[in-house]
């Protein structure tokens, strides 16, 4: 299938250029109308809102309470026992890990 294009076609006398004479006989643009020119006004007014009308009023929230004062000593007493508490289950789960690593490398070796 050939889809270049011809060479020597009548249909491409439709894509030439007219002739001059032809753009001579043409109707050139339309000249303005004369006469003075309006000068812009401006947009149209608009018309004013109702007198009642209003923006909607939003509602203001009561300010936030106070926090209760926060017992600085305790807190760190819970930290500090709680420290405690996670050190101590780490050295038993590393203690019962090492038992077994020892077991199981004592009965492959022997």
């Amino acid at each position: 299938m050939n889809v270049s294009a011809r060479s020597g076609n009548e249909d491409d006398a439709y894509w030439q250029r007219p002739d001059s004479e032809a753009e001579a006989t043409r109707p050139g643009p339309s000249a303005p109308a004369p006469g003075p020119v309006p000068a812009y006004e401006g947009p149209p007014r608009t018309d004013p809102p109702h007198p009642q009308w209003r923006p909607p009023i939003v509602a203001q929230p009561p300010p936030p309470r106070e926090m209760p004062r926060q017992d600085t000593d305790t807190l760190d007493e819970a930290e500090g026992s709680a420290r405690t508490m996670t050190y101590g289950v780490g050295l038993v789960a590393g203690a019962i890990a090492l038992i077994l690593m020892c077991l199981l490398c004592a009965r492959a070796i022997f």
